[in-house]
């Protein structure tokens, strides 16, 4: 069976502008959102991305109405819920491609009174329980039953009532997932430890603008006062904030001069800020963000002179999805640091490529890994390389495209799956990437 594969050439420096789309993290939690009622919902700057073609395939597949209004904008009618598909070997196919339709149990459950999932697919980054989730909807009083056999999760309540829920984890797609759930149930709800990062916020102010009602957004504690039903709305999604560090990488790395346009700045928290401690520059235009062609770029140390540590943490710290970025980016930077990925134990496991590559990089455990930066003085070499997952995946294109001479890589579908185009959008800024079969 053929897969595709990227052909990348080396050593080419970039220019020009390029437009980050829609955010895939907060597009998933959204479109599910539009399960709460049977109204129509406008939802606009949509990622054309695998996952999320597959999840509204997936709600389709329920009997929600998805009409394409523009490349990256849909109206979603979901007033004919087909539940009997629920048992259909279609849904149980299609529900195991994606992580994401774990987010259609809230939904599901506070609007039907029942939800049924397999297990989920997605990125393999190790262990990613999804306990927090139906702890918080047994806390509203659902039932729940897990068949190990068969891995499938099966949830039913004949009435939602709002309780006191303490995430046992600051979970972003748990406290969406239950947040969802409460929004119909009886009584107050609150969720403490809630996560609180802007794809969060955005859901909140969409189901606001339906007639939820909830205290506390952009906090840690949650307040909802159940409603008896939502209406339709119309939302635009915020750029992806993953993208636009990673055309932050991008551009240095390659000692490019790239304008990422529309940003929504305010939204982006300590990421500029964490890139700028990397020693890379960028100049705020507007909300346009300029990153400027740089020969050079110096880690900073701690101010007692000791070895910068850059973790991720839950939001505003830094995420986790960009900790693969700021790995490949500090392979060519002055000086040296220590990379933490507390979140997830398997997502340092591509500094293998990195190494035959020629970068400096002594993996400490699966959590740490130490870069000795090669301030250019040796270039990374191409050579042919697998993507794991989404984020290590366009961590090793900008690595490719930073290298001396040609290099191949392989299972771009998980590249795919986040990133929209992510060949052609590179190629219009003068890179050389070819998309083959393999």
């Amino acid at each position: 069976m053929s897969t595709e594969a990227f052909l990348v050439e080396g050593s080419r420096k970039l220019s020009g502008e390029i437009q980050p789309q829609g955010a895939k993290n907060e597009a998933l939690q959204i479109i599910s959102a539009v399960l709460l009622t049977d109204e129509d919902i406008i939802i606009e700057n949509i990622p054309d991305i695998v996952d999320i073609r597959l999840l509204i395939q997936l709600i389709e597949g329920l009997g929600v109405k998805a009409e394409r209004l523009s490349p990256s904008s849909y109206k979603f009618n979901a007033s004919d819920i087909d539940l009997e598909y629920f048992a259909s070997d279609k849904y149980q196919n299609d529900a195991k491609k994606i992580r994401g339709s774990v987010m259609l149990l809230g939904p599901l459950l506070a609007r039907y009174k029942k939800a049924f999932l397999p297990k989920p697919g997605g990125d393999k980054i190790g262990r990613r329980r999804l306990d927090t989730h139906f702890h918080g909807f047994t806390k509203l009083g659902a039932i729940f039953n897990y068949d190990d056999h068969n891995g499938q999760y099966y949830l039913y309540s004949d009435r939602l009532k709002g309780d006191y829920i303490l995430m046992d984890e600051i979970s972003v797609t748990g406290t969406a997932n239950v947040l969802m759930a409460a929004v119909l149930a009886e009584g107050t709800t609150q969720i403490y430890n809630a996560a609180c990062e802007p794809y969060l916020q955005q859901l909140c102010k969409m189901l606001v603008r339906m007639g939820a009602k909830i205290d506390g957004i952009g906090s840690n504690l949650l307040v909802i006062n159940g409603v008896d039903s939502l209406k339709g709305t119309t939302h635009r999604v915020l750029p992806d904030m993953i993208e636009i560090g990673s055309f932050i990488g991008l551009a240095a790395m390659t000692q490019s001069a790239i304008t990422i346009k529309n940003v929504s700045y305010d939204n982006l928290g300590i990421i500029p800020a964490t890139f700028e401690k990397l020693g890379i520059k960028m100049d705020l235009i507007g909300d346009d963000l300029f990153i400027p062609a740089q020969d050079h770029y110096e880690i900073q140390n701690f101010i007692d002179g000791s070895i910068l540590t850059i973790y991720d943490a839950p939001w505003p710290g830094f995420t986790p999805d960009l900790i693969s970025i700021i790995l490949v980016v500090a392979t060519q930077a002055k000086g040296s640091v220590l990379i933490h990925q507390k979140m997830f134990e398997s997502r340092l496991f591509f500094v293998d490529k990195l190494i035959d590559m020629g970068a400096q990089i002594i993996l400490c455990d699966p959590h740490r890994a130490t870069v000795i930066g090669l301030d250019r003085v040796s270039p990374l070499r191409g050579i042919s390389m697998t993507s794991p997952d989404i984020r290590a995946g366009v961590a090793l294109l900008i690595a490719a495209l930073s290298a001396k001479g040609k290099s191949t890589i392989l299972n771009i579908n998980q590249i795919d799956r986040g990133y929209q185009n992510i060949d052609q959008r590179l190629n219009a800024l003068g890179a050389n990437i070819e998309r083959v079969l393999v």
